[in-house]
């Protein structure tokens, strides 16, 4: 896929563009994708989305789904071959809606806009679907997905409940981040795990122990404190399943199946070992969502 950051560097010629902050690339987002690829044949698809998140610019708190790069490797496997990246900015939020269309969407050739039907832009959010067609485009309004919704994952993933996540996804749940040293009791315990380094601005889950994948194997995911050995710090680490290798300073993806339980302190080391030896077990057995 071709990522650009601004119109440009594309070549204008006739486009249909699904305009979106596309966080987590839903199954909503999954359709407004499918109708810019579909629905006009003659015109060239492409996306134009938004980094940072818009309420993140606004001075609101938003812990995201994705990160930019995950964003735009799900935008290229559901069929997207080119993504203009807008640098989201408190001047391009005051843009007067024409504007708006005049400096980045015109230049690329937008024929037609493509958009969740709540889409909104422009200064004070006046900007609306109808509003392209008053500007001389042609609009698909795509009609939201009852209880589907990036606010709706979020609060799902953020108590825990990824089987919930998944099924607005259209796929797993996932943790991301750089693997990093970490203080190897999981190795001494003979269950050596990849210690993740996670970007501030993500959503990590409820606390507790998640079966899921990584890297092609199953893995038991623990995100939290460590309460059995007194940690106050967050971690989220992975014990990969008949893995072998150095992960060290890799980007790692994490699906999270299910959660497993609760993290929580044990009487003895013996106990710690017997729960995790369960857990894995448990993690072997579990189905992939969806």
């Amino acid at each position: 896929m071709k990522v650009v950051h601004a119109p440009g560097e594309l070549e204008a010629r006739p486009r249909a563009v699904a305009l979106g902050t596309f966080d987590g690339v839903h199954l909503g987002h999954g359709r407004v994708l499918e109708t810019a690829l579909s629905t006009a044949p003659a015109l060239t698809p492409a996306v134009v989305t938004f980094w940072p998140h818009p309420r993140t610019v606004l001075g609101n708190e938003v812990r995201l789904l994705t990160t930019l790069e995950r964003r735009l490797e799900l935008l290229a496997e559901a069929g997207v071959e080119e993504t203009l990246v807008v640098g989201f900015t408190l001047e391009l939020a005051r843009m007067e809606p024409d504007a708006f269309v005049d400096e980045l969407l015109r230049p690329i050739g937008t024929e037609l806009v493509v958009a969740g039907a709540d889409f909104r832009f422009g200064r004070g959010r006046r900007g609306d679907l109808a509003t392209f067609e008053e500007l001389g485009l042609s609009v698909e309004r795509v009609e939201l997905v009852p209880g589907i919704s990036s606010t709706a994952i979020r609060e799902l993933v953020g108590a825990g409940d990824v089987e919930g996540a998944a099924r607005l996804l259209g796929r797993p749940a996932e943790v991301e981040g750089t693997v990093v040293s970490g203080d190897a009791r999981g190795g001494t315990l003979g269950y050596p795990t990849a210690n993740l380094r996670v970007d501030p601005d993500l959503l990590v889950p409820a606390y507790g122990i998640y079966a899921g994948s990584a890297a092609g194997h199953r893995a038991a995911v623990s995100i939290g404190t460590n309460p059995h050995y007194g940690g106050s710090e967050r971690r989220v680490e992975a014990f990969l399943l008949d893995f072998e290798g150095d992960l060290y300073g890799e980007r790692l993806i994490v699906e999270l199946w299910r959660r497993l339980r609760e993290e929580r302190a044990f009487a003895s080391e013996d106990e710690l070992v017997a729960q995790i030896t369960r857990d894995v077990e448990a993690t072997r057995a579990a189905e992939r969502p969806v």
